[in-house]
């Protein structure tokens, strides 16, 4: 185990270790998910934050080591959510029809996404740090931490925060529209993009392209209507 640690410590330092280990640890999470035949439970990012936080802590590497090289990853971020104006573009005569729907789903989707987290945690008792890093968690990650370093939050919570409710979202949201009776594939997508961003819009691209679209478009929409108002609101606050 020693010898393993020392090993992996010398390769760590390698800034291309970071990039490797999270694109391998997400190989194993996509092959894990088509062996159970694209089950969303079978989540492959869930998968991949296991399988590197599982890998960092045995080999006692330091996330800061880790972060090195991974730091390209959290990059393409930003490009990544842009890629989506694609599908976007691609089902434009869709939403076009669509618009004052959407438009109406996105405002009350993200209003009521902020105030009842917010409203939850307060009547809890939290602080008031705790409640800005809250805010801004049904946003898509490059844009949720820039609100969150805004309005005083702590933008590595807010990331957790963010990514956690993607994950939950994405596992769980076919199962639930399949129960209340949701079929549109328009609707499926937009309240996707709304509560679960971009983990969940990955999941909805690989089962349907009209989705992704729609799913793509709330994620853009949502951050405009939250990054506008909300630190307007929590500085009145």
């Amino acid at each position: 185990m020693n010898a393993l640690s020392a090993a992996a410590n010398a390769l760590s330092q390698n800034p291309v270790f970071g990039v490797v280990a999270t694109l391998a640890a997400y190989e194993i999470g996509c092959w894990t998910q088509r062996r159970c035949r694209g089950s969303p439970l079978a989540n492959p990012v869930l998968i991949s934050i296991i399988l590197i936080v599982s890998g960092l802590e045995i080999c006692q590497i330091p996330y800061d080591t880790y972060l090195t090289g991974g730091r390209l990853i959290q990059f393409l971020l930003g490009p990544a959510t842009v890629a989506l104006a694609l599908p976007i573009y691609g089902n434009a005569a869709r939403i076009r029809g669509a618009a004052p729907g959407i438009l109406a789903g996105v405002a009350v989707g993200a209003t009521v996404a902020c105030a009842s987290a917010v409203g939850i945690a307060w009547l809890l008792g939290a602080p008031a740090d705790l409640l800005r890093s809250i805010a801004p968690k049904s946003v898509t990650t490059p844009i949720a931490i820039g609100i969150s370093e805004r309005i005083n939050g702590h933008p590595s919570l807010t990331a957790v925060l963010v990514i956690t409710s993607g994950i939950i979202g994405a596992m769980l949201s076919g199962r639930l529209y399949d129960w209340i009776g949701i079929r549109d594939w328009e609707v499926r997508g937009l309240a996707t993009g709304i509560a679960a961003h971009g983990i969940g819009t990955a999941q909805m691209l690989s089962v349907n392209e009209t989705a992704g679209a729609f799913a793509g478009l709330a994620i853009g929409l949502t951050g405009l209507f939250t990054a506008i108002p909300l630190p307007l609101v929590m500085l009145l606050l």
